[in-house]
């Protein structure tokens, strides 16, 4: 199956390692040119290296801190100059950290809207326009089982993930005329060190071993296993393929049938 990538320049964000690497690495295989971001310089010039090393095209590495406004204006500003304008933008952003919803405090949410929500909104805002002008524009968002079965002990990522939901499914209905799809994917238990960290935090949290909550976290999937990140980018890169240009305002699970509901 071809899926008409070749030569399109996509940004992926949360690129340094997890499912946003993943993606980037699939998207080079397809002959993509892509910008990746860290926060990390020493990590960013690593996976920048090592992408530039399976790419025929183009690969920078940028440092952008989602959490700082004044880091994502500099960002955008760099991408537009070195890039001009992306057909396919991810976003993915890292999640907070884990805790009981009574236990949260207001300004939690706050701290997290800037890099869960708000910059990612700001980033993709700035390169809308030129996808609708080209009739051809691809937005992805990597989301989380949590915004359709709330995750026990991740409040926050339930609460601000949703929100995004709800910007992406409005977003779908207003730029689908221009050929600009956007869609939302939701991965189940990936194994990624954020699910390492998830299944450590429980074992902490309920005095049982770290073997006990996997086992009882793979128990929960109709597959019985963990998701591979290759798995779930693949799936991702049909998204954002010429292949699924008839398929937005979508929420698609990648989860082994973890989520209960239909």
């Amino acid at each position: 199956m071809d899926l008409g990538l070749n030569g399109k320049r996509a940004l992926v964000l949360g690129s340094s390692g997890g499912l946003g690497l993943g993606i980037a690495e699939n998207l080079i295989s397809e002959g993509v040119d892509i910008a990746i971001c860290s926060r990390n310089n020493q990590t960013l010039k690593t996976i920048t290296n090592k992408l530039e090393s399976k790419s025929n095209g183009k690969v920078n590495g940028y440092k952008l801190d989602l959490t700082d406004q004044v880091s994502v204006s500099k960002f955008i500003n760099l991408a537009k100059q070195d890039f001009g304008s992306f057909d396919i933008v991810v976003n993915n952003g890292g999640g907070p950290p884990p805790g009981a919803m009574d236990d949260i405090e207001p300004e939690t949410f706050s701290k997290h809207f800037r890099p869960m929500v708000l910059s990612q909104i700001e980033i993709t805002s700035a390169f809308i326009p030129g996808m609708r002008k080209k009739k051809w524009g691809r937005i992805l968002i990597i989301s989380s089982s949590g915004t359709t079965q709330p995750i026990p002990g991740l409040g926050v990522s339930n609460t601000l993930r949703s929100s995004l939901l709800g910007w992406a499914k409005t977003l779908s209905t207003e730029i689908a005329i221009d050929g600009v799809t956007v869609n939302t994917i939701q991965p189940g238990r990936i194994h990624t060190e954020r699910v390492n960290q998830i299944d450590a935090a429980a074992a902490k949290r309920t005095g049982k071993s770290l073997e006990q909550i996997v086992k009882a976290s793979k128990d929960t999937i109709p597959t019985g296993r963990y998701g591979s990140i290759k798995e779930f980018s693949d799936v991702a890169t049909f998204l954002l393929s010429n292949c699924a240009s008839y398929l937005t305002g979508s929420l698609i699970r990648v989860d082994g049938g973890y989520i209960k509901s239909i």
